[in-house]
């Protein structure tokens, strides 16, 4: 739960690769949902390109130029799933106290 003035680092970046971040008392507004669903679209992503991965490297017939854009790829989602964790950490710190 965010409070009120903090803001909420969404998982895309503006112009010149800058963070963008949004300010709501509203998590069920628009924005809020939409940079939920895009967050779960990178989450899904990198899942996806982990177990491509995974399966990649145990294959010894793995093209470099398929392994080299696998690993494009994978530099791209783990950056969404940074942006996303940091994010997420942050409202954590900024909520309520967690429950042990």
């Amino acid at each position: 739960m965010q409070t009120p003035n903090e803001l909420r680092l969404l998982p895309w970046s503006g112009p010149e690769g800058k963070p963008c971040y949004l300010s709501t008392d509203d998590p069920d507004g628009y924005m809020s949902r939409m940079a939920d669903n895009t967050e779960s679209v990178q989450l899904g992503t990198a899942a996806e390109l982990l177990e491509m991965a995974s399966e990649s490297l145990t294959n010894e017939d793995a093209e470099p130029i398929e392994l080299r854009s696998l690993c494009h790829a994978l530099t791209g989602a783990l950056k969404d799933v940074l942006r996303v964790a940091v994010s997420r950490g942050h409202l954590l710190t900024a909520g309520e106290p967690r429950r042990v």
